[in-house]
Order: C-alpha cells, then structure tokens, then sequence
C-alpha cells in the first residue's frame, strides 16, 4: 500500500470561499484515492490553515499488499473469491470500510461548516486533540447558512415577514434556483403547512391519486396555481423523468403522475416517499435576491432528512424553529423570538 499526505498551511486569514466546495476524487483502475480536508482556526490570534491530506491504494501486480494477497489485482479486480481463508475476516473488513458511501459536495462543505462551528466552541481538551473533531460524521439532520440560493436550498422566513399569512414563519424548499435560467425564475414549495387533509378527501378524478396515493397527506406549497409533489428516493437510482433537487429528493408535476404510481406498484417506492403539495411559491430571480438582500429571507442548505422530517411535525413553527436552531448563532437566538404582531 502506498500513502501519500499532503500537508499546507497558510499564515494569511482564510476565507470560507476560498475553500472548494466540491471535493476532488480519483477512482482509478488500479488505484483510489479519497481527499479529506479539514480546516482549523485560532480566533486569538486570526490563524488559519488549512490540512489537505490524501490515501491511496494500489494493487499493482508486482508489489506486496498488506494481506499477503500480492495477486488480487491480476485478471481478478477486486474479486474477493481468491484471498486466503484465514484471512477473511480482515479482507471483508477492509472491503466494507471501501464500500462506503462517499460524500456528497454538499454533505462535503457541511461538515467543513459543522467543524469550523465545534471548534469555535470547543474546550481546551478537545483542542489538544484536533483528531476527535475529524472523525466525527455529518448527523442525520443538519443545516447552516450559504450566501446565495441554489438548488435544493431552504429560503427561512425571517420576523420581516410576521403577519404575512402566506409566508408567516415559513420554510420554502426552492426546486430550482433560477441561475441557470434566469427566463425561467426561481420556484419552490412551502414545506411546512399541512393542510390536515388527505388526497382521498379531495375527491381527485385522476385514477392514479384516487387509488395509489389516496391516503398521502395533502400541503400548501405556494400561492400561485399548479399541483407539484416531491418523492424521497433514499437509495434508488435511475428515477428516470423526475427532476433530482438534492441527492435522495425529487420532484414531479401532474404529468408524471403515471410513473409515480408505476414506481409504487412495481414496490421501488412506497405512497408514504410522496408528499403532495396544492400551489407553490415563484419569484422573479431579481425579486427573489431582493428579497432576501432586504432581509425577508435566510438562506440554507440542508440535509434530506430534515426537510423530510418537516412533514411529521404538526405545528407549522416546529421546522421552522428547528432548521434556525441547526444552523447556530444568531439564527438560533432568532428561533427564540416571540412572533411580532403586526
């Protein structure tokens, strides 16, 4: 096994832009290579730097792995038949910690953000051992601030917008930002308003909602008129005419109804994986930036369990109140604030 590590520090004050956003990977044929990098900092003194360190693998034919196998990279790949009995256990050990799902770019510069957030408040403990803070995964749930919308993002209603019905301590998961085409303007849905009803109450004359999804909780996406639903697609792959919004979220209209309900019957995904929502939100892009430069908006990335998580909550302020609370800060003394009455 070859181990490369790479080691740079810079004595000028980072900024978080500077830092890449999406991680650098190899996958090689006879190499793999993963890139981790971690970020420290001394407030005291304004000090930065920045760890980049990489491992690689090789199985090339000539030389000696750390099993003893030295022939595994011969006309076998990564075909594991071959290794000796007695050293199985090691091999399988070895080739699940391989199997494991890599990062995201997103999930990447979450847990740049959560690391960056641990060490601001960390003890002097913890700050003798910078190990404690790398190994520590992303949780279940997360979100932090981003400065500019993007796909996928949540838009957080801030005390600006207290006593607007509409928008009133509201969470909007915008479907598509509106950067790649501006013509088009950013739209997204509301995802935490419950309208306390079920699609079978509705009476829906499309076969589909009255049979497959009748019993799929119904929600107010937005004012403006058309019907969209998301599908929480965890670990399938290959959702071929759904629009993915972040990995593991899609999102449909009416028209592909059909292929939703054929994804329910085929058993690839459940009724419970939809939420359907009546209405949706749209801004024009210069009106949306606007809007959120005027202070109507919090902007955040956020993890696909939290905004799944927001159509179990009951009280539309649960999710609202947690996703401030998750991105620290002032954000989470916000969360606290009594509504302004209007």
């Amino acid at each position: 096994m070859d181990l490369w590590s790479v080691q740079l520090q810079s004595n000028s004050y980072l900024l978080r832009n500077s830092i890449l956003e999406k991680p650098i990977l190899w996958n090689l044929k006879n190499s793999a290579m993963a890139l981790e990098i971690r970020k420290s900092c001394l407030d005291s003194c304004k000090y930065r730097s920045v760890v980049v360190s990489a491992m690689g693998k090789k199985n090339n034919g000539n030389s000696n792995s750390s099993s003893g196998n030295s022939d595994n990279s011969k006309a076998g790949g990564d075909n594991l038949k071959g290794s000796n009995p007695e050293n199985n256990t090691s091999s399988d050990s070895s080739f699940k910690k391989s199997r494991q799902k890599p990062l995201d770019w997103r999930e990447f510069r979450a847990s740049l953000y959560i690391q960056e957030q641990a060490e601001a408040v960390v003890s002097d403990m913890l700050k003798q051992d910078k190990a404690a803070l790398g190994s520590k995964s992303l949780p279940l749930k997360w979100a932090h601030p981003i400065s500019v919308p993007e796909n996928g993002c949540l838009l957080v209603a801030t005390e600006k917008l207290d006593g607007v019905r509409t928008f009133e301590r509201t969470v909007v998961l915008l479907l598509r930002s509106g950067m790649q085409d501006p013509l088009e303007g950013p739209f997204g849905v509301v995802i935490n308003r419950s309208l306390h009803k079920r699609m079978k109450h509705m009476n829906p004359t499309n076969i589909d909602l009255a049979t497959t999804f009748a019993d799929c909780s119904l929600h107010f996406g937005g004012p403006l008129e058309s019907s969209m639903f998301l599908l929480r697609a965890r670990e399938v792959t290959g959702l071929n005419g759904f629009e993915e919004v972040i990995p593991g979220v899609c999102f449909g209209s009416r028209n592909k109804l059909d292929a939703a309900s054929a994804l329910v019957k085929k058993g690839i995904l459940e009724p419970h994986d939809f939420r359907f929502f009546v209405g949706y939100a749209g801004w024009q892009l210069d009106q949306l930036m606007d809007e959120i430069e005027s202070g109507y908006w919090h902007v955040a990335a956020s993890s696909a369990n939290l905004i799944f998580g927001g159509f179990e909550n009951s009280s539309p302020e649960s999710l609202w109140e947690e996703v401030l609370q998750l991105m620290g800060g002032h954000y989470s003394e916000f969360s606290r604030k009594p509504k302004q009455d209007l």
